[in-house]
């Protein structure tokens, strides 16, 4: 079935759509949107789907409003952010990679992240602030050094791949270590951080990772064109015009910042960033990096999550990264076993 259609603009460009891609894009969207207002109005006080809407309306009582503004909305707002991040950085990996298994969570990025955040909880007793500037430094350094071990003559897909899952290992141990020196209290605390959660997550996440998306994803999808093309390889993508050594080094430095920030937000919330790209391949049947389907299965994926989480064991009992970590290990299980009756590993 074809799914693509030419418009074209006023000014005479003409403009290839992806009907299925796009279909399935705003599916996404109204999905996202319907369990978000289902997950504000979901908590130890229960607000109906249509008071939601008119709380944040503005029509609500002196108790929604709290409730839904101060408490629940920023929560759900951290989570589609993350999720979104999540999705766009994982997509940026595996088409760079051009590997599935080219995820942050298989490179040792959310394991950076998190060792910065651990050197400001264990060493400097940090404050949260401090724990995500911590994690969002550590995130950067891993992913510099992945890129920098990576490097002959350019960046090759498997070889990306194969140093960053060592640069992981060294990275847990070090974690692992840290955790050792660590006090109970502080232990304890980073435990909870290392799980992933959007547990007391408030405005003070909310407008970073706001910004930093607003600069980011614009940047990224103008310059979808290239990945696309690079997908093919880098001696094509030279004969077309593609600068393939500049577009990935940005490309990956934004894609760094989307992991990392996301991370420092909510914790390493394991796989969404892996499993969120294949899924949205999977949905659109199209080749290419589908960045902005990426993107919007990552935030439904995690709301959707989060949401599972607090209906079966409530709001500050599972954090939300062990549901994902549950569901994606699964799934990582069956991608490994489908590349290997492939024949790819």
């Amino acid at each position: 079935m074809r799914t693509n259609r030419a418009v074209r603009t006023p000014g005479g460009l003409s403009l290839r759509l992806d009907v299925r891609a796009l279909t399935v894009v705003a599916l996404l969207l109204v999905t996202a949107l319907a369990v978000s207002i289902v997950l504000i109005g979901t908590g130890d006080f229960p607000i109906g789907a249509a008071d939601v809407l008119k709380t944040l309306a503005g029509q609500g009582n002196a108790g929604q409003e709290f409730i839904v503004n101060e408490l629940r909305l920023p929560r759900v707002l951290v989570g589609l952010l993350v999720g979104a991040s999540l999705g766009l950085g994982g997509a940026l990996f595996q088409s760079i990679s051009r590997n599935p298994l080219g995820s942050p969570d298989i490179l040792g990025l959310g394991q950076g992240a998190t060792a910065g955040a651990l050197v400001m909880i264990v060493l400097f007793s940090g404050s949260a602030a401090e724990v995500t500037i911590g994690a969002l430094v550590g995130g950067l350094a891993t992913g510099l050094a992945i890129y920098l071990l990576a490097w002959k003559q350019g960046v090759h897909g498997y070889r990306l791949v194969l140093v960053g899952i060592g640069v992981s290992a060294i990275v847990t141990a070090i974690n692992g270590y840290l955790l050792t020196k660590a006090d109970l209290v502080d232990a304890a605390r980073a435990v909870v951080w290392m799980t992933g959660s959007l547990n007391g997550r408030g405005w003070d996440q909310v407008w970073p990772l706001l910004a930093l998306c607003a600069v980011l994803v614009p940047f990224v999808l103008a310059n979808a064109r290239g990945l696309r093309m690079m997908e093919m390889g880098d001696d094509v993508s030279y004969a077309l015009g593609v600068r393939v050594e500049r577009v990935r080094a940005l490309l990956m430095v934004a894609a760094v910042l989307l992991t990392a920030s996301a991370t420092a937000a909510a914790g390493p919330v394991s796989f969404v960033a892996l499993t969120a790209p294949q899924l949205a391949r999977r949905l659109t049947r199209s080749p290419g990096p589908n960045l902005l389907p990426a993107m919007c299965m990552g935030a439904t994926l995690l709301v959707t999550a989060d949401w599972a989480s607090q209906r079966a064991f409530g709001a500050d009992q599972l954090p939300v990264g062990v549901v994902t970590g549950v569901l994606g290990g699964v799934y990582l299980l069956w991608l490994l076993t489908t590349e290997r009756k492939a024949g790819r590993i």
